[in-house]
């Protein structure tokens, strides 16, 4: 690729033929503000939308302002990016958007993480000038995951782009104009009524207020200040890599024995370990893995591939645009809600706690979860399995309101029974490592031989297409062809595959609705798209595997005290009751 020759600021550099004037800033480390901008290296997808203007720089010889995100280099090319007449530009364009934003920041849940008040600030801004037509007002629009609330939209485009590029949900698009323009669904019904997943990537990538996760976090101060709760958490794996950011650590450094002894002083009577239903979940996926690759040799007819279910941004997926397919994915419910079955059935009867008086919440990565949490076949006359599901932001903003410092407490470890887990159960937050972890065990159920090496780089470093990996698997003479899908645009590719007569002959398929996995859901500390975040978060869950004594799962000793003396065994009568569930085709616009 040929090479352009620029000069901004008075600095020349050297970028690809086609790049940006903001890119090439970027590479030379000059700063240019930005609000749409949305630059997703990892997938290769940039929001073009270009519509904010408060990157604009001076171009010589033309006498326009140009957007620095949408303006091609050309060789020669002479830019300032600091003029007065540069500056006062963005400030008029900053204060166009402040006179149609509310000004109630003391109480939104983006303050501090808002990047329009970010910019006020660095511009200075605490007056605006600008006023006219009275700031247009719409209903917030609240569901089970996410909160909209239109009047803080500034018609950004990201989270379209997200929402329509990335993840092919189609839920958002730009409506209206002047001051009533926003992004809304299709006829403007509730996101609960739309296509929606609940994924969540639209709350990741939205710069202020108009996008965030309905929070339950003081229905659980609620839950721990009464007498007459029992009050159980579980901790997923990917917050683990993550929550440290929101303390000042790198990312992806691992704070699990900080974590556990936070929730702990924070007076939860019991912490647990979501790794410990993620093997849980690999029994049952495994074995429902290996019946079917069995009848399958045996010629009967089943359905194949297997699907991972332990998504459930993915399962609303399939259910409202694949309803076709809705045989292929494990009946195995999620860690969360085999974990939420489990504490108010087992661990319980173990405590002498009837389920009324118990109230199980978890510290998830995904904002689905919480929808997942209020579905009905997750409950029993009327009382959920899981009561509240909180985002890794959540679980921050409870430590910091307890005035608790990550660094300040010493490492605990998780209460048991619930509490053990493997190496297979950590990995479960990658994309990736679902289908890893059940492979560990499967192997060895299928050969009778012991594995010695648990990692299946293959199922790691397999050539990427677009966020699509298959590779081959040996279990002795029989070879499984596995797929893995990261992101739902790349899910929607190999399912039309799927649905095409499966040209690839897949055996199985991990499917994870977020770009990279859990460790990039929706409900974690804002990384602001930039993808060494995800990498390091990923490295750390890698990491946490590596020095786990245990790992696989059917190795975990209080996993098989379980199947002894409660479940009998993976894929039990028992086993399907608290375990599985079942998929239906949902009508939605």
């Amino acid at each position: 690729m040929s090479e352009v020759k620029i000069i901004i600021d008075g600095k020349e550099v050297q970028v690809p033929a086609g790049s940006t004037v903001l890119e090439a800033a970027r590479k030379i480390d000059i700063d240019i503000p930005t609000l749409c901008h949305l630059d997703l290296h990892d997938i290769k997808m940039v929001n073009k939308a270009a519509s904010c203007r408060i990157c604009v720089v001076e171009v010589e010889g033309r006498r326009n302002l140009a957007p620095a995100c949408a303006t091609p280099v050309v060789p020669g090319m002479v830019v300032k990016t600091n003029t007065i007449r540069v500056l006062e530009a963005r400030k008029t364009v900053l204060e166009l958007l402040l006179s149609d934003h509310p000004k109630d920041c003391l109480v939104c849940a983006k303050s501090g993480n808002c990047d329009l008040q970010d910019l006020a600030i660095r511009f200075g801004v605490r007056d605006v000038r600008i006023t006219g037509k009275a700031q247009s007002e719409y209903v917030k629009d609240l569901s089970p995951s996410i909160i909209r609330d239109m009047d803080k939209c500034i018609m950004c485009r990201r989270c379209e782009t997200m929402c329509n590029e990335v993840q092919t949900v189609g839920v958002l698009s730009g409506i209206n104009r002047g001051f009533d323009a926003v992004v809304s669904t299709s006829f403007e019904v509730p996101l609960e009524d739309s296509t929606c997943t609940y994924c969540g990537q639209c709350v990741q990538v939205c710069p202020v207020g108009a996008l965030t996760e309905k929070d339950h976090s003081w229905e659980v101060v609620e839950a721990l200040a009464d007498p007459d709760k029992v009050v159980v958490v579980q901790t997923a794996p990917a917050v683990r890599v993550a929550l440290g950011e929101e303390f000042g650590y790198e990312a992806g450094t691992i704070v699990t024995g900080q974590m556990a002894a936070a929730l702990r002083k924070m007076g939860f009577d019991y912490v647990f370990d979501t790794d410990f239903a993620a093997d849980l979940t690999i029994m049952e996926e495994a074995t429902e893995l290996v019946d079917r690759l069995t009848r399958h040799l045996n010629g009967e007819d089943v359905p194949l591939p297997l699907l991972t279910s332990c998504c459930p941004a993915w399962v609303n997926f399939i259910e409202t645009q694949f309803p076709e397919l809705l045989d292929i994915p494990s009946s195995a419910r999620s860690p969360q809600q085999m974990f939420g079955a489990i504490a108010k059935s087992y661990f319980a009867e173990k405590i002498g706690v009837p389920r009324e008086k118990m109230v199980v919440v978890s510290i998830m990565p995904c904002l689905a979860k919480k929808y997942e949490a209020t579905r009905d076949e997750f409950s029993v006359n009327g009382n959920p399995d899981v009561d509240y599901s909180l985002s890794t932001r959540e679980l921050a903003s409870l430590i910091k309101r307890a005035n608790f410092d990550l660094a300040d407490l010493a490492e605990e470890d998780f209460d048991n029974p619930l509490g053990e887990s493997t190496g297979a159960g950590v990995i479960f937050g990658k994309t990736g490592g679902v289908i890893e972890a059940a492979t560990r065990t499967a192997y060895e159920w299928v050969t009778g031989e012991k594995l010695e090496k648990v990692e299946f780089h293959q199922l790691r470093d397999a050539t990427a297409e677009q966020g699509i990996r298959v590779a081959e698997v040996a279990f002795g003479e029989l070879v499984l062809n596995i797929g893995i899908a990261s992101g739902l645009g790349n899910t929607r590719m190999l399912l039309e595959e799927v649905k095409n007569g499966n040209p690839r002959n897949l055996h199985a398929i991990e499917i994870m609705a977020c770009p990279g996995g859990c460790i990039n859901g929706g409900g974690q500390p804002y990384h602001h798209g930039k993808i060494e975040v995800i990498k390091k978060r990923t490295q750390g869950l890698l990491k946490e595997d590596e020095g786990k004594a245990i790992r696989k799962s059917h190795e975990n000793p209080d996993i098989v005290k379980l199947y002894e003396e409660y479940l009998t065994k993976p894929g039990s009568e028992k086993a399907h009751h608290l375990l599985h569930t079942h998929y239906n085709k949902k009508e939605r616009v």
